[in-house]
């Protein structure tokens, strides 16, 4: 069997679905056996994640883009020509002209541009239409990361509900495992001192950061006077007073920007409490990651987070303050029920969220997309 994986989103600067077809694509080639994974465009070793820039080294970068922008010039065929001969092409958002030559797949992450469209740009909610017309609607099966984002496309696409099989992402290994001297080391590096509850995300509208910064500035003095709150990611797209809002010098709270994936297990394996009061998500990587890590997590009560979760979480209406602040103050006065929604979700993060299982099953969904 012979499969193309459309891998531009690791020359992007992307968070989530990055994260996704960087793991993903490490992991296929570890599991192919006889089986052959390409890319297109032709993507050898891949270089260091990075969440803020290219796999690639900038001149590799650009010519991969360029022949990507005369591939999706309006019906322009030449995709039929360029990729070497295949069984299954596993298209993105970014391919505006897909081959006909080939069996067609793809993954959904989510339908966040039908559902919310104002937390995105107006090109990724073009580039989505796109994608749902031209790709989703045509494939022969799609692999969908959550039953939230298959059941949304279902009620939202109209497609049918057997075409679309629902397999959870993995999580990296770093992040179930973190020694204590990496640990230290990690969050020193940060300039972590203090306990901390700990946010892992783009400074976006949809990851809803106002509300988290709401909620602590209610949680009583003698919580905020014993840990801090530690938020961690890139600035995004209508990030302006937010940031400015973050950096504004609020006691006890640190933004530490982008930090490395390297850095991010030591960081989150640190926390006392993970909070993630997302507006919505097809997955949710970094509640994940903190269930692997055997943080306790606060998180949202809508879309694939609870889910995700399962019954190691404490889950709140993310448009409350009140309610965010009330869960976070019950897990902070208590070390007890930390520990055991901790344990819980590192044994479900074990069962459920590995790549070479993601992996394997993936190479059985190809083979029944051939047989479509």
């Amino acid at each position: 069997m012979r499969v193309l994986i459309d891998a531009t989103p690791l020359l992007l600067r992307s968070a989530g679905v990055k994260n996704y077809f960087y793991h993903w694509l490490t992991h296929l080639r570890r599991a192919a056996g006889e089986d052959t994974i390409g890319t297109f465009p032709a993507i050898g070793r891949l270089g260091p994640l990075n969440h803020d820039g290219s796999v690639l080294p900038a001149a590799a970068t650009w010519s991969r883009l360029a022949l990507l922008f005369f591939v999706n010039l309006p019906r322009n065929p030449a995709l039929e020509w360029i990729l070497p001969p295949a069984d299954i092409f596993h298209a993105t958002n970014q391919v505006r002209n897909p081959p006909r030559r080939m069996r067609l797949t793809a993954t959904l992450h989510d339908l966040t541009c039908w559902i919310m469209p104002e937390v995105h740009q107006p090109t990724n909610v073009l580039a989505d239409r796109i994608f749902a017309e031209r790709v989703l609607q045509k494939a022969a099966r799609i692999l969908a990361v959550s039953g939230s984002s298959r059941d949304d496309a279902v009620r939202i696409l109209g497609i049918r509900p057997d075409a679309i099989e629902v397999m959870y992402p993995g999580i990296p290994d770093s992040f179930f495992e973190t020694p204590p001297a990496r640990l230290a080391t990690g969050t020193a590096r940060q300039g972590v001192e203090r306990p901390y509850v700990l946010f892992v995300g783009t400074i976006e509208p949809r990851k809803n950061v106002e509300t988290l910064l709401d909620a602590w500035a209610q949680l009583p003095a003698g919580y905020r006077g014993e840990f801090d709150l530690v938020l961690a990611g890139s600035a995004g797209w209508q990030a302006g007073n937010t940031l400015r809002r973050l950096r504004s010098g609020l006691a006890g709270v640190h933004y530490l920007g982008y930090v490395p994936e390297a850095d991010l297990p030591a960081l989150t394996a640190g926390a006392a409490v993970f909070a993630y009061p997302s507006l919505y998500e097809g997955f949710g990587f970094p509640v994940a990651q903190a269930m692997a890590c055997g943080v306790p997590v606060v998180t949202s009560n809508i879309s694939s987070l609870p889910e995700v979760a399962g019954e190691s979480a404490l889950l709140v209406d993310p448009r409350s303050p009140a309610e965010l602040a009330a869960a976070l103050g019950r897990l902070l006065g208590s070390p007890s029920l930390r520990a055991a929604l901790g344990a819980a979700g590192a044994a479900r993060a074990r069962a459920e969220f590995r790549w070479e299982k993601y992996a394997a099953r993936s190479l059985e969904f190809f083979r029944r997309a051939m047989g479509s």
